[in-house]
């Protein structure tokens, strides 16, 4: 069975070519990192999974069944969830209020939403700030919060878009440990990530893309030592005076 595949995946936008032909493919357990440097088309490729945006061209297999033009409602249901680059909760609700909402993509009634909010809540560390309003939490639990929401939809695959971004080093290790637990508790995760320690730490496999178009795919050992890819983050004059 294909858990998970991007084929041949294309978007632009009237002459921007955002992403070009580009495939891969998740294994159901893995952590799938996805990397490239800013404007390369990560999030767009995120927003194409997920049909924010229609696809120019290509398609996405989740579960040996095409989900091209179907509603992003509908793909969450399927068993699709994400978070976002930038968390925008509902503010003025408490932070149980906010994963609250989101379990009802999978419950009816608010007793069974409420359960499952807590239970995701204790599972992200949250719960002595289920009380608090969302808006009052700092950064890292803004981000922490923004992944119950997606984990109380009850994802088979998750997409984490940059949960690292803007935290302190002990958020950024406490966030490592929270995705491996997430996986180890059944559920697969493709992982967009700039923090390199992160993304290298916890992927099995990295796909890095570079104006919109794939330039390497392996293990984050292979990823990390690839020329393309350092030349990528770090210029061709780097590149050049390592000797590549």
């Amino acid at each position: 069975m294909t858990f998970f595949a991007v084929k041949n995946l294309t978007k632009s936008f009237g002459g921007l070519l955002a992403v070009n032909n580009v495939s891969f493919q998740v294994n159901e357990g893995e952590i799938f990192g996805l990397i490239g440097p800013n404007g390369s088309g990560k999030t767009t490729t995120f927003n194409c999974i997920n049909q924010f945006f229609p696809l120019t061209s290509g398609d996405i297999i989740f579960q040996d069944q095409s989900i091209k033009g179907m509603k992003t409602h509908q793909i969450c249901q399927l068993g699709i969830g994400r978070t976002f680059q930038v968390v925008k909760p509902l503010g003025r609700l408490s932070v149980l209020d906010n994963v609250t909402a989101s379990a009802f993509c999978r419950v009816n009634s608010i007793k069974e939403a409420r359960d499952v909010a807590e239970e995701v809540l204790e599972f992200t560390n949250l719960y002595g700030e289920k009380d608090k309003l969302a808006k009052s939490l700092p950064i890292g639990g803004r981000k922490r919060l923004e992944i119950a929401r997606a984990l109380a939809t009850r994802p088979k695959l998750l997409l984490l878009d940059e949960t690292a971004a803007g935290l302190t080093p002990t958020e950024v290790d406490e966030a490592i440990e929270l995705i491996k637990k997430i996986r180890d508790s059944g559920v697969s995760i493709l992982i967009i990530e700039h923090i390199m320690k992160l993304i290298m730490t916890i992927s099995d496999r990295i796909h890095a893309i570079n104006f919109g178009q794939t330039i390497a795919e392996g293990t984050p050992a292979e990823v990390a030592n690839n020329p393309a890819v350092i030349e990528a983050y770090l210029g061709e004059e780097y590149v050049k005076g390592q000797g590549h």
